[in-house]
C-alpha cells in the first residue's frame, strides 16, 4: 500500500479548487479570447468577467469594484504600494521615507531597499515576541515623516497577527496612508475594510485556491501610489498592461469563495492546529511554539525542535511523505534563521531548527495522526546526526 501523503506547506500554495478551474476555463480557450480594452463584442465578453470578479472582491472586502487593481500577484502588489507610494509622496514634494515592520514579507523588504536605491530612506518597525508592533515604533516612525507605513495583518511564517485596526486609525489620524498585506489573513481570520481604515491592501490568489499568477492591491486612494510599470492606460494608469482575465476571474471566485467559508474554514483549522501542536509537545517534550503567545491565524504553526536543523527535518519528513516548510517558501536554502525569528528574539538555535506547518481545506485529523506518528523517530534520527556532526 502507498504511503500516506500528507500536505501541510498551505501558506506557501494551494491547489486550485474545481469551482475556481471551472469559473476560468471558458477564458482559456477560445469561448472568450478577446482582449477586454477592445469595443467589439470579443472585448466586451472578456470585459464581462473582469468586471463581475471586481464586483465579487469588492463585495467581500467592504470595498468599491473601482478600487480593485489586478496584478501578477502578491509580489508585485507589494511593490506597487510601497514603491509607487514612495514615488508618488517624493512627486508631491513629501517625505520619500518608508516604514515597514521587520516581520514583513520579503515582497516588502524588498521593496523598502528598492526605494533607499532610488535616494529614498526606509524605517524598521520593530516587534515584540509575540510577532506585534508596537504603538510607540510606530509614533517614532510617523513623527520622523513618512510616505507610506506597511504592516501585514497575519505574519506568514509564524502566523502572528497584527492590530492592524488600531495601526490604520493611528496612521489615518496623521495623514500617512497605511499599507496592509492580508495574503494570508484574507480567508482564515475576518478581513473587512469597512473596520479597518487603510489606504492600500494586497490579495494572492494562490493562497485562496487560484493559480499562480494572479493577485490585486485595493487602493482606495487613486493619488497614493504612482505606477511603477508603465504602459497603456489599462487600470486607471495605475497597472497598465492587458489584464490576465483567466486569472483575474479565477481570483474573483477564490475570493468569493474563501470569504463565504471563513469562519468554518477558521474553526476546523484551528482545532487541526492546535491538535497537532498537543500531539508534538507531547512526543518532544522540548518543542517550542512560537509566537503562541500573541493571538494568530488558525492555519499556520512555527515549532522549534532543539538540537535539530530545520532543513535535516524537511529531508526526512519528506522522506515520510509529509510536506512541509522551513518557513517562508521564498526563502527556502537560507542556513541561517528566518528574519521573522530573527526580529522576534528568538535564539539562533531554536530559529535554525523551526518548521512551519500550514494548513488548508483538505487538510484532516488524519494528516496530524500522521505527522504525530512519523515525529519522534524523525526527530531522534536527525538529533543523532547533528549530534555527530558537531562533536
Amino acid at each position: 500500500m502507498p504511503k500516506r501523503l500528507v500536505y501541510l506547506d498551505n501558506a506557501a500554495t494551494t491547489p486550485v479548487r474545481p469551482e475556481v478551474l471551472e469559473a476560468m476555463l471558458p477564458y482559456l480557450g477560445r469561448d472568450v479570447f478577446g482582449n477586454p480594452s477592445s469595443a467589439h463584442r470579443f472585448g466586451r465578453a472578456a470585459r464581462a468577467g473582469v468586471e463581475e470578479a471586481k464586483r465579487a472582491i469588492a463585495e467581500a472586502l467592504g470595498a468599491e469594484p473601482g478600487q480593485v487593481i489586478f496584478t501578477s500577484g502578491g509580489t508585485e502588489a507589494d511593490n506597487l504600494a510601497v514603491i509607487g507610494a514612495a514615488l508618488a509622496a517624493r512627486d508631491r514634494g513629501g517625505p520619500f521615507r518608508v516604514a515597514v515592520s521587520a516581520i514583513e514579507h520579503k515582497a516588502v523588504l524588498a521593496a523598502a531597499h528598492a526605494v533607499v536605491h532610488l535616494g529614498g530612506e526606509e524605517i524598521i518597525l520593530q516587534v515584540d515576541g509575540a510577532g506585534a508592533v508596537s504603538a510607540e515604533a510606530l509614533d517614532e516612525a510617523l513623527g520622523r515623516g513618512v510616505a507610506i507605513v506597511c504592516v501585514m495583518w497575519v505574519n506568514n511564517e509564524v502566523g502572528a497577527v497584527q492590530a492592524v485596526a488600531r495601526l490604520a486609525a493611528r496612521c489615518r489620524e496623521a495623514g500617512v496612508p497605511f499599507h496592509v498585506d492580508a495574503v494570508q489573513a484574507f480567508g482564515k481570520i475576518p478581513v473587512s475594510l469597512r473596520d479597518v481604515p487603510c489606504t492600500l491592501l494586497t490579495l494572492s490568489g494562490h493562497k485562496i485556491g487560484a493559480p499562480k499568477g494572479i493577485g490585486a492591491l485595493i487602493v482606495r486612494d487613486r493619488h497614493v501610489v504612482e505606477a511603477i510599470i508603465h504602459g497603456g492606460g489599462q487600470q486607471f494608469g495605475i497597472r497598465p498592461g492587458t489584464e490576465n482575465v483567466p486569472g483575474i476571474v479565477a481570483l474573483g471566485k477564490a475570493v468569493e469563495l474563501a470569504a463565504r467559508e471563513q469562519a468554518e474554514f477558521a474553526a476546523r483549522v484551528a482545532a487541526l492546529r492546535d491538535e497537532l501542536e498537543r500531539r508534538l509537545v507531547a512526543v518532544v517534550p522540548d518543542a517550542v511554539i512560537n509566537a503562541a503567545r500573541g493571538p494568530r491565524a488558525p492555519h499556520v504553526s512555527n515549532v522549534s525542535i532543539p538540537g535539530t536543523d530545520s532543513e535535516a527535518l524537511l529531508m526526512h519528513l519528506d522522506l515520510a511523505g509529509i510536506a512541509c516548510s522551513s518557513g517562508s517558501a521564498c526563502s527556502t536554502g537560507a542556513v541561517e534563521p528566518s528574519h521573522v525569528l530573527t526580529a522576534m528574539g528568538v535564539p539562533r538555535e531554536l530559529g535554525v531548527a523551526a518548521l512551519r506547518f500550514s494548513f488548508g481545506k483538505d487538510n484532516t485529523m488524519e494528516d496530524v495522526e500522521a505527522v504525530a506518528a512519523a515525529f519522534p523517530k524523525i526527530v531522534e534520527k536527525v538529533r543523532a546526526l547533528s549530534a555527530v556532526l558537531h562533536r
